[in-house]
């Protein structure tokens, strides 16, 4: 049964840069062997998401890339997807989109923002997963 993990921001560092969080869930994917597909709003959140997956932690090496940018997609473990790339799905995906994620998966990550106000879209998500039978699970961070 796919499985869908909403990330609530909560603590200090994540509310003041909510892509750190990101870094977080990618570093952990990549420790436990898995690859991940992040899919990003626009190329300017892949870019910035791109620096901070070099500059987050000085001891944390996760080989990641901007999808499109080389032949080495497939076999990159950490790849950052633009709405305007196509690139097959992976098993573990991580949606900063507006939107829920369509595809064959085997778990979502969504990350809550801190904003209460912001999180009317994530509310339909979690809905939208429901509907489809994935086990929910809330976290908060």
């Amino acid at each position: 049964m796919p499985r869908a993990d909403f990330y609530l921001i909560a603590k200090p560092r994540f509310v003041e840069k909510p892509l750190l969080l990101v870094c977080e869930l990618a570093r952990k994917a990549h420790d436990s062997g898995q690859s991940l597909l992040i899919l990003v709003n626009s190329a300017t959140q892949a870019e910035v998401l791109d620096d901070l997956l070099w500059e987050f932690d000085p001891d944390a090496y996760i080989p990641h890339q901007i999808a499109g940018h080389d032949e080495d997609d497939d076999i990159t473990p950490v790849l950052i997807v633009t709405p305007e790339t196509d690139v097959p799905m992976r098993p573990l995906v991580l949606n900063l989109r507006n939107a829920p994620v369509i595809g064959e998966f085997d778990r979502v990550l969504e990350v809550v923002p801190a904003d209460a106000s912001s999180r009317d879209p994530l509310r339909a998500r979690w809905k939208h997963y429901q509907s489809l039978g994935f086990e929910l699970k809330k976290i908060d961070m």
